[in-house]
């Protein structure tokens, strides 16, 4: 790994956990020793990032030179505290690490009050009854679906029919107590709604159906309204098919 390659890494372990990181945990991050982590500490002070804490004490990233500082009303900051912490709550595993990451960066980035603010919000969010776990890997999910690639999966209805089913999956809504795939389904030929907890076996195929997929959610979300079915009741209604 060339130097450069390794200062933005360290920068990027800086914002994005909890601090204060140390030398050790750093050195482990990178595969290096803790003295360069002291060097590179060191380096980049000098390029302009203000880093407090010293040998034994770890360190804590206080401003990001390479990043203009950010400015944010006291209510957009616990609106998007609030929303962070809902999708920690709501979230398969990665996107809720997303969430915490997200949430370190923004405090990293914030001026000295704000970040204050951020740390210690008066609101939070709590799920005592969360989303069923899926049962697929939601990562792979949400990027077909930004690549607008079909896919293949098992899936078990409500009843406990199986069927295999191809899609062209459209959007993922996070629901009270499932999280749902909202899909054009080549089987039914119609619009369908999925929960991930009863998908299984995904497969992403390589067969593209872009540019259609934000018009393709319009109408599956408009002839859901047209219906008087929301997603949620639309996942729950007994299949005629």
């Amino acid at each position: 790994m060339s130097r450069t390659a390794r200062l933005f890494q360290l920068m990027q372990c800086l914002r994005s956990a909890a601090p204060p990181h140390t030398a050790q945990g750093l050195a482990q991050d990178l595969d290096v020793s803790p003295r360069t982590v002291h060097r590179d500490i060191d380096t980049l002070r000098g390029l302009g990032a203000v880093i407090d804490g010293a040998a034994g004490f770890g360190f804590t990233l206080i401003e990001d030179a390479t990043l203009p500082p950010l400015g944010f009303e006291n209510e957009e900051l616990e609106a998007l505290v609030l929303g962070l912490r809902e999708v920690e709550q709501i979230g398969d595993p990665d996107l809720a690490g997303a969430a915490r990451s997200a949430l370190n960066k923004l405090q990293a980035r914030l001026p000295a009050r704000q970040s204050h603010r951020l740390a210690h919000a008066v609101l939070t969010a709590r799920r005592f009854s969360r989303p069923e776990v899926p049962t697929i890997a939601v990562a792979e999910l949400r990027q077909a679906t930004w690549d607008e690639t079909a896919i293949e999966f098992a899936y078990s209805d409500a009843q406990g029919a199986q069927t295999r089913r191809r899609v062209d999956p459209l959007g993922i809504s996070y629901l009270d107590r499932s999280t749902v795939l909202v899909a054009w389904c080549h089987l039914r030929q119609d619009f369908r709604v999925f929960r991930l907890d009863r998908m299984s076996d995904l497969v992403v195929t390589d067969q593209s159906f872009r540019p259609r997929r934000v018009p393709m959610l319009r109408a599956a979300l408009a002839q859901f309204q047209t219906q008087n079915k929301t997603p949620a009741a639309a996942e729950t209604r007994k299949e005629k098919d």
